[in-house]
């Protein structure tokens, strides 16, 4: 029983850091973010950096998938992005979502997303 509370105890105290981690955090990760992402073109291949090939977020961003791989060694040394293997290659994938910290998307996104809703 002791044992039990102990834990309990312990969980609490770790939600709570986490929460300060998290307050402390933002204000930093969104100026990496602004920092990293100075045009539309790179809010685009991060955006759609979600566990996509570099060849699926090229199709969607007017660039090559040479420039997308570019883009993801620059941001993964900094950590914006993760990497996940997938059949034996690695991608990358965001770590946050450009919304959740008021970067707004550029406009060819939803013409973008319009386009590829008509050719399914």
């Amino acid at each position: 029983m002791h044992e039990d509370l102990l834990g309990e105890n312990i969980v609490k105290l770790l939600e709570e850091i986490l929460r300060w981690t998290r307050f402390q955090g933002w204000r930093n990760v969104k100026d990496v973010l602004t920092e990293m992402l100075t045009d539309d073109l790179s809010k685009l291949i991060y955006h759609y950096s979600d566990g996509r090939s570099s060849r699926e977020v090229a199709q969607r961003v007017p660039v090559s998938h040479v420039t997308v791989l570019r883009y993801w060694r620059k941001w993964a040394r900094v950590g914006v992005v993760e990497p996940i293997k997938v059949s034996g290659r690695t991608r990358y994938r965001k770590m946050f979502e450009l919304e959740d910290f008021g970067i707004e998307m550029p406009e060819i996104k939803k013409k973008v997303e319009k386009k590829l809703a008509k050719e399914v």
